[in-house]
């Protein structure tokens, strides 16, 4: 967290509505766009990222920055995501957490690649033909940037589910985009 977040944060926490301005228009559209991946429907999602940030803002005062901000709004979202679907949690939570797979908990490197707009296209129209349960770990993983054990916090799972959970969902991925292609090519 650089230092002008965090003296935003210590003047919202004492009741500075615009610094707590700042950060919604900070981290609005990671919220949203979490909610919006997760829940699939705009609607949903902007009611999510409102809650969010109404938690957020009651919820503030007790913030101590164990965690980063960004981590903590998503935690709430998630949560609220998870209210609105509960077969989201249902789905994740009967993962085998004991299932061995060996990912690797490096940064992602898809935001170092210059993706035609094409492939970002197709990217994101396979990521909404996958379960929920595995968009939002999808996203968490690849568009918000968290490692393994910090979705693990957010998501209130342990991180060999989240571990299964993402091998699952970039298989699933990976056969939606190969039909694609061939489609295409075919």
């Amino acid at each position: 967290m650089d230092h002008d977040e965090q003296t935003l944060i210590n003047s919202a926490q004492v009741g500075d509505t615009d610094a707590f301005a700042t950060l919604v228009m900070m981290h609005g559209s990671l919220v949203y766009n979490l909610a919006l991946r997760t829940l699939g429907d705009a609607q949903e999602a902007e009611d999510v990222a409102q809650e969010t940030f109404v938690r957020a803002w009651q919820g503030l005062p007790r913030f101590r920055a164990q965690s980063r901000l960004s981590t903590w709004l998503y935690r709430i979202t998630t949560n609220l995501c998870y209210n609105r679907l509960p077969q989201i949690k249902r789905d994740l939570a009967a993962l085998d957490p004991d299932t061995e797979i060996d990912l690797p908990d490096e940064r992602p490197h898809v935001e170092a690649v210059l993706l035609s707009s094409e492939l970002v296209e197709q990217v994101h129209t396979a990521v909404d033909q996958i379960p929920e349960s595995y968009r939002l770990l999808i996203t968490l993983r690849h568009m918000q940037g968290l490692s393994y054990a910090e979705i693990a916090a957010v998501a209130d799972l342990p991180l060999g589910s989240v571990k299964t959970g993402i091998f699952r969902a970039r298989q699933q991925l990976k056969k939606i985009l190969e039909r694609e292609l061939s489609s295409k090519n075919g």
